[in-house]
């Protein structure tokens, strides 16, 4: 049996080995698919690359300085500040800040680090799967980031999943309860955190609800 210690190593690896492939494969994509769209409603790629690193670059004053700007409200706050980088900082910039900082400590405000390994996880497919990029997140990340799926989240990420069952077809992993909404659990953690998925990713009764039109 793992002590707690051994635990947190091990997401700690996992988060600074997500971060540094993620930052080999973005180093890879060209200015156009720097200024394609993300999964991330209204972000381009390069705003999801800059929001990714802002924990490691701006201190708790600045980033409570830029909330109260926003007047309070985090998704103003990052939206505005994930523009403001992208456009003061080019493409291998923004993905060398992610490589830089690949052992930061940085964790959101819930969740501590399994939350910031599913922070890193979920963004890296908002641009993988919007670029029809094949990257499949190795599974000692993945699941991790599958476990902080939570309920109590899902209105601040804009999720409905009433009457729907995750239903996994790569792994052995289910997620609430009704219709099967089939899909890969890469996939379907996209779901959890919000995100509308091409079409031809998912299966079920209830598609419709998850893929963008």
């Amino acid at each position: 049996m793992t002590t707690g210690r051994t635990h947190e190593d091990a997401l700690a690896a996992a988060i600074a080995a997500e971060r540094r492939d993620l930052a080999d494969l973005f180093d890879t994509l060209s200015p156009d698919q720097w200024d394609a769209p993300s999964l991330c409603a209204g972000w381009r790629v390069r705003d999801v690359v800059a929001h990714m690193s802002t924990g490691f670059r701006y201190p708790t004053r600045r980033m409570l300085w830029e909330l109260a700007r926003s007047g309070g409200r985090v998704n103003r706050m990052a939206d505005r500040v994930a523009r403001a980088d992208a456009a003061a900082h080019p493409a291998g910039r923004l993905s060398g800040f992610l490589r830089e900082h690949a052992h930061h400590p940085w964790k959101p405000p819930v969740g501590g680090r399994p939350a910031a390994l599913a922070h890193d996880v979920v963004h890296g497919l908002d641009v993988t799967v919007a670029l029809g990029v094949e990257r499949p997140v190795p599974e000692e990340r993945l699941r991790p980031a599958l476990a902080t799926i939570d309920p109590r989240a899902f209105r601040f990420f804009g999720v409905d999943l009433a009457g729907v069952r995750l239903q996994a077809v790569d792994l052995d992993w289910t997620f609430g309860a009704g219709a099967p909404l089939c899909g890969s659990a890469q996939d379907l953690l996209l779901v959890a955190y919000g995100r509308k998925l091409p079409v031809g990713r998912l299966d079920g009764q209830e598609v419709h609800r998850f893929v963008t039109a």
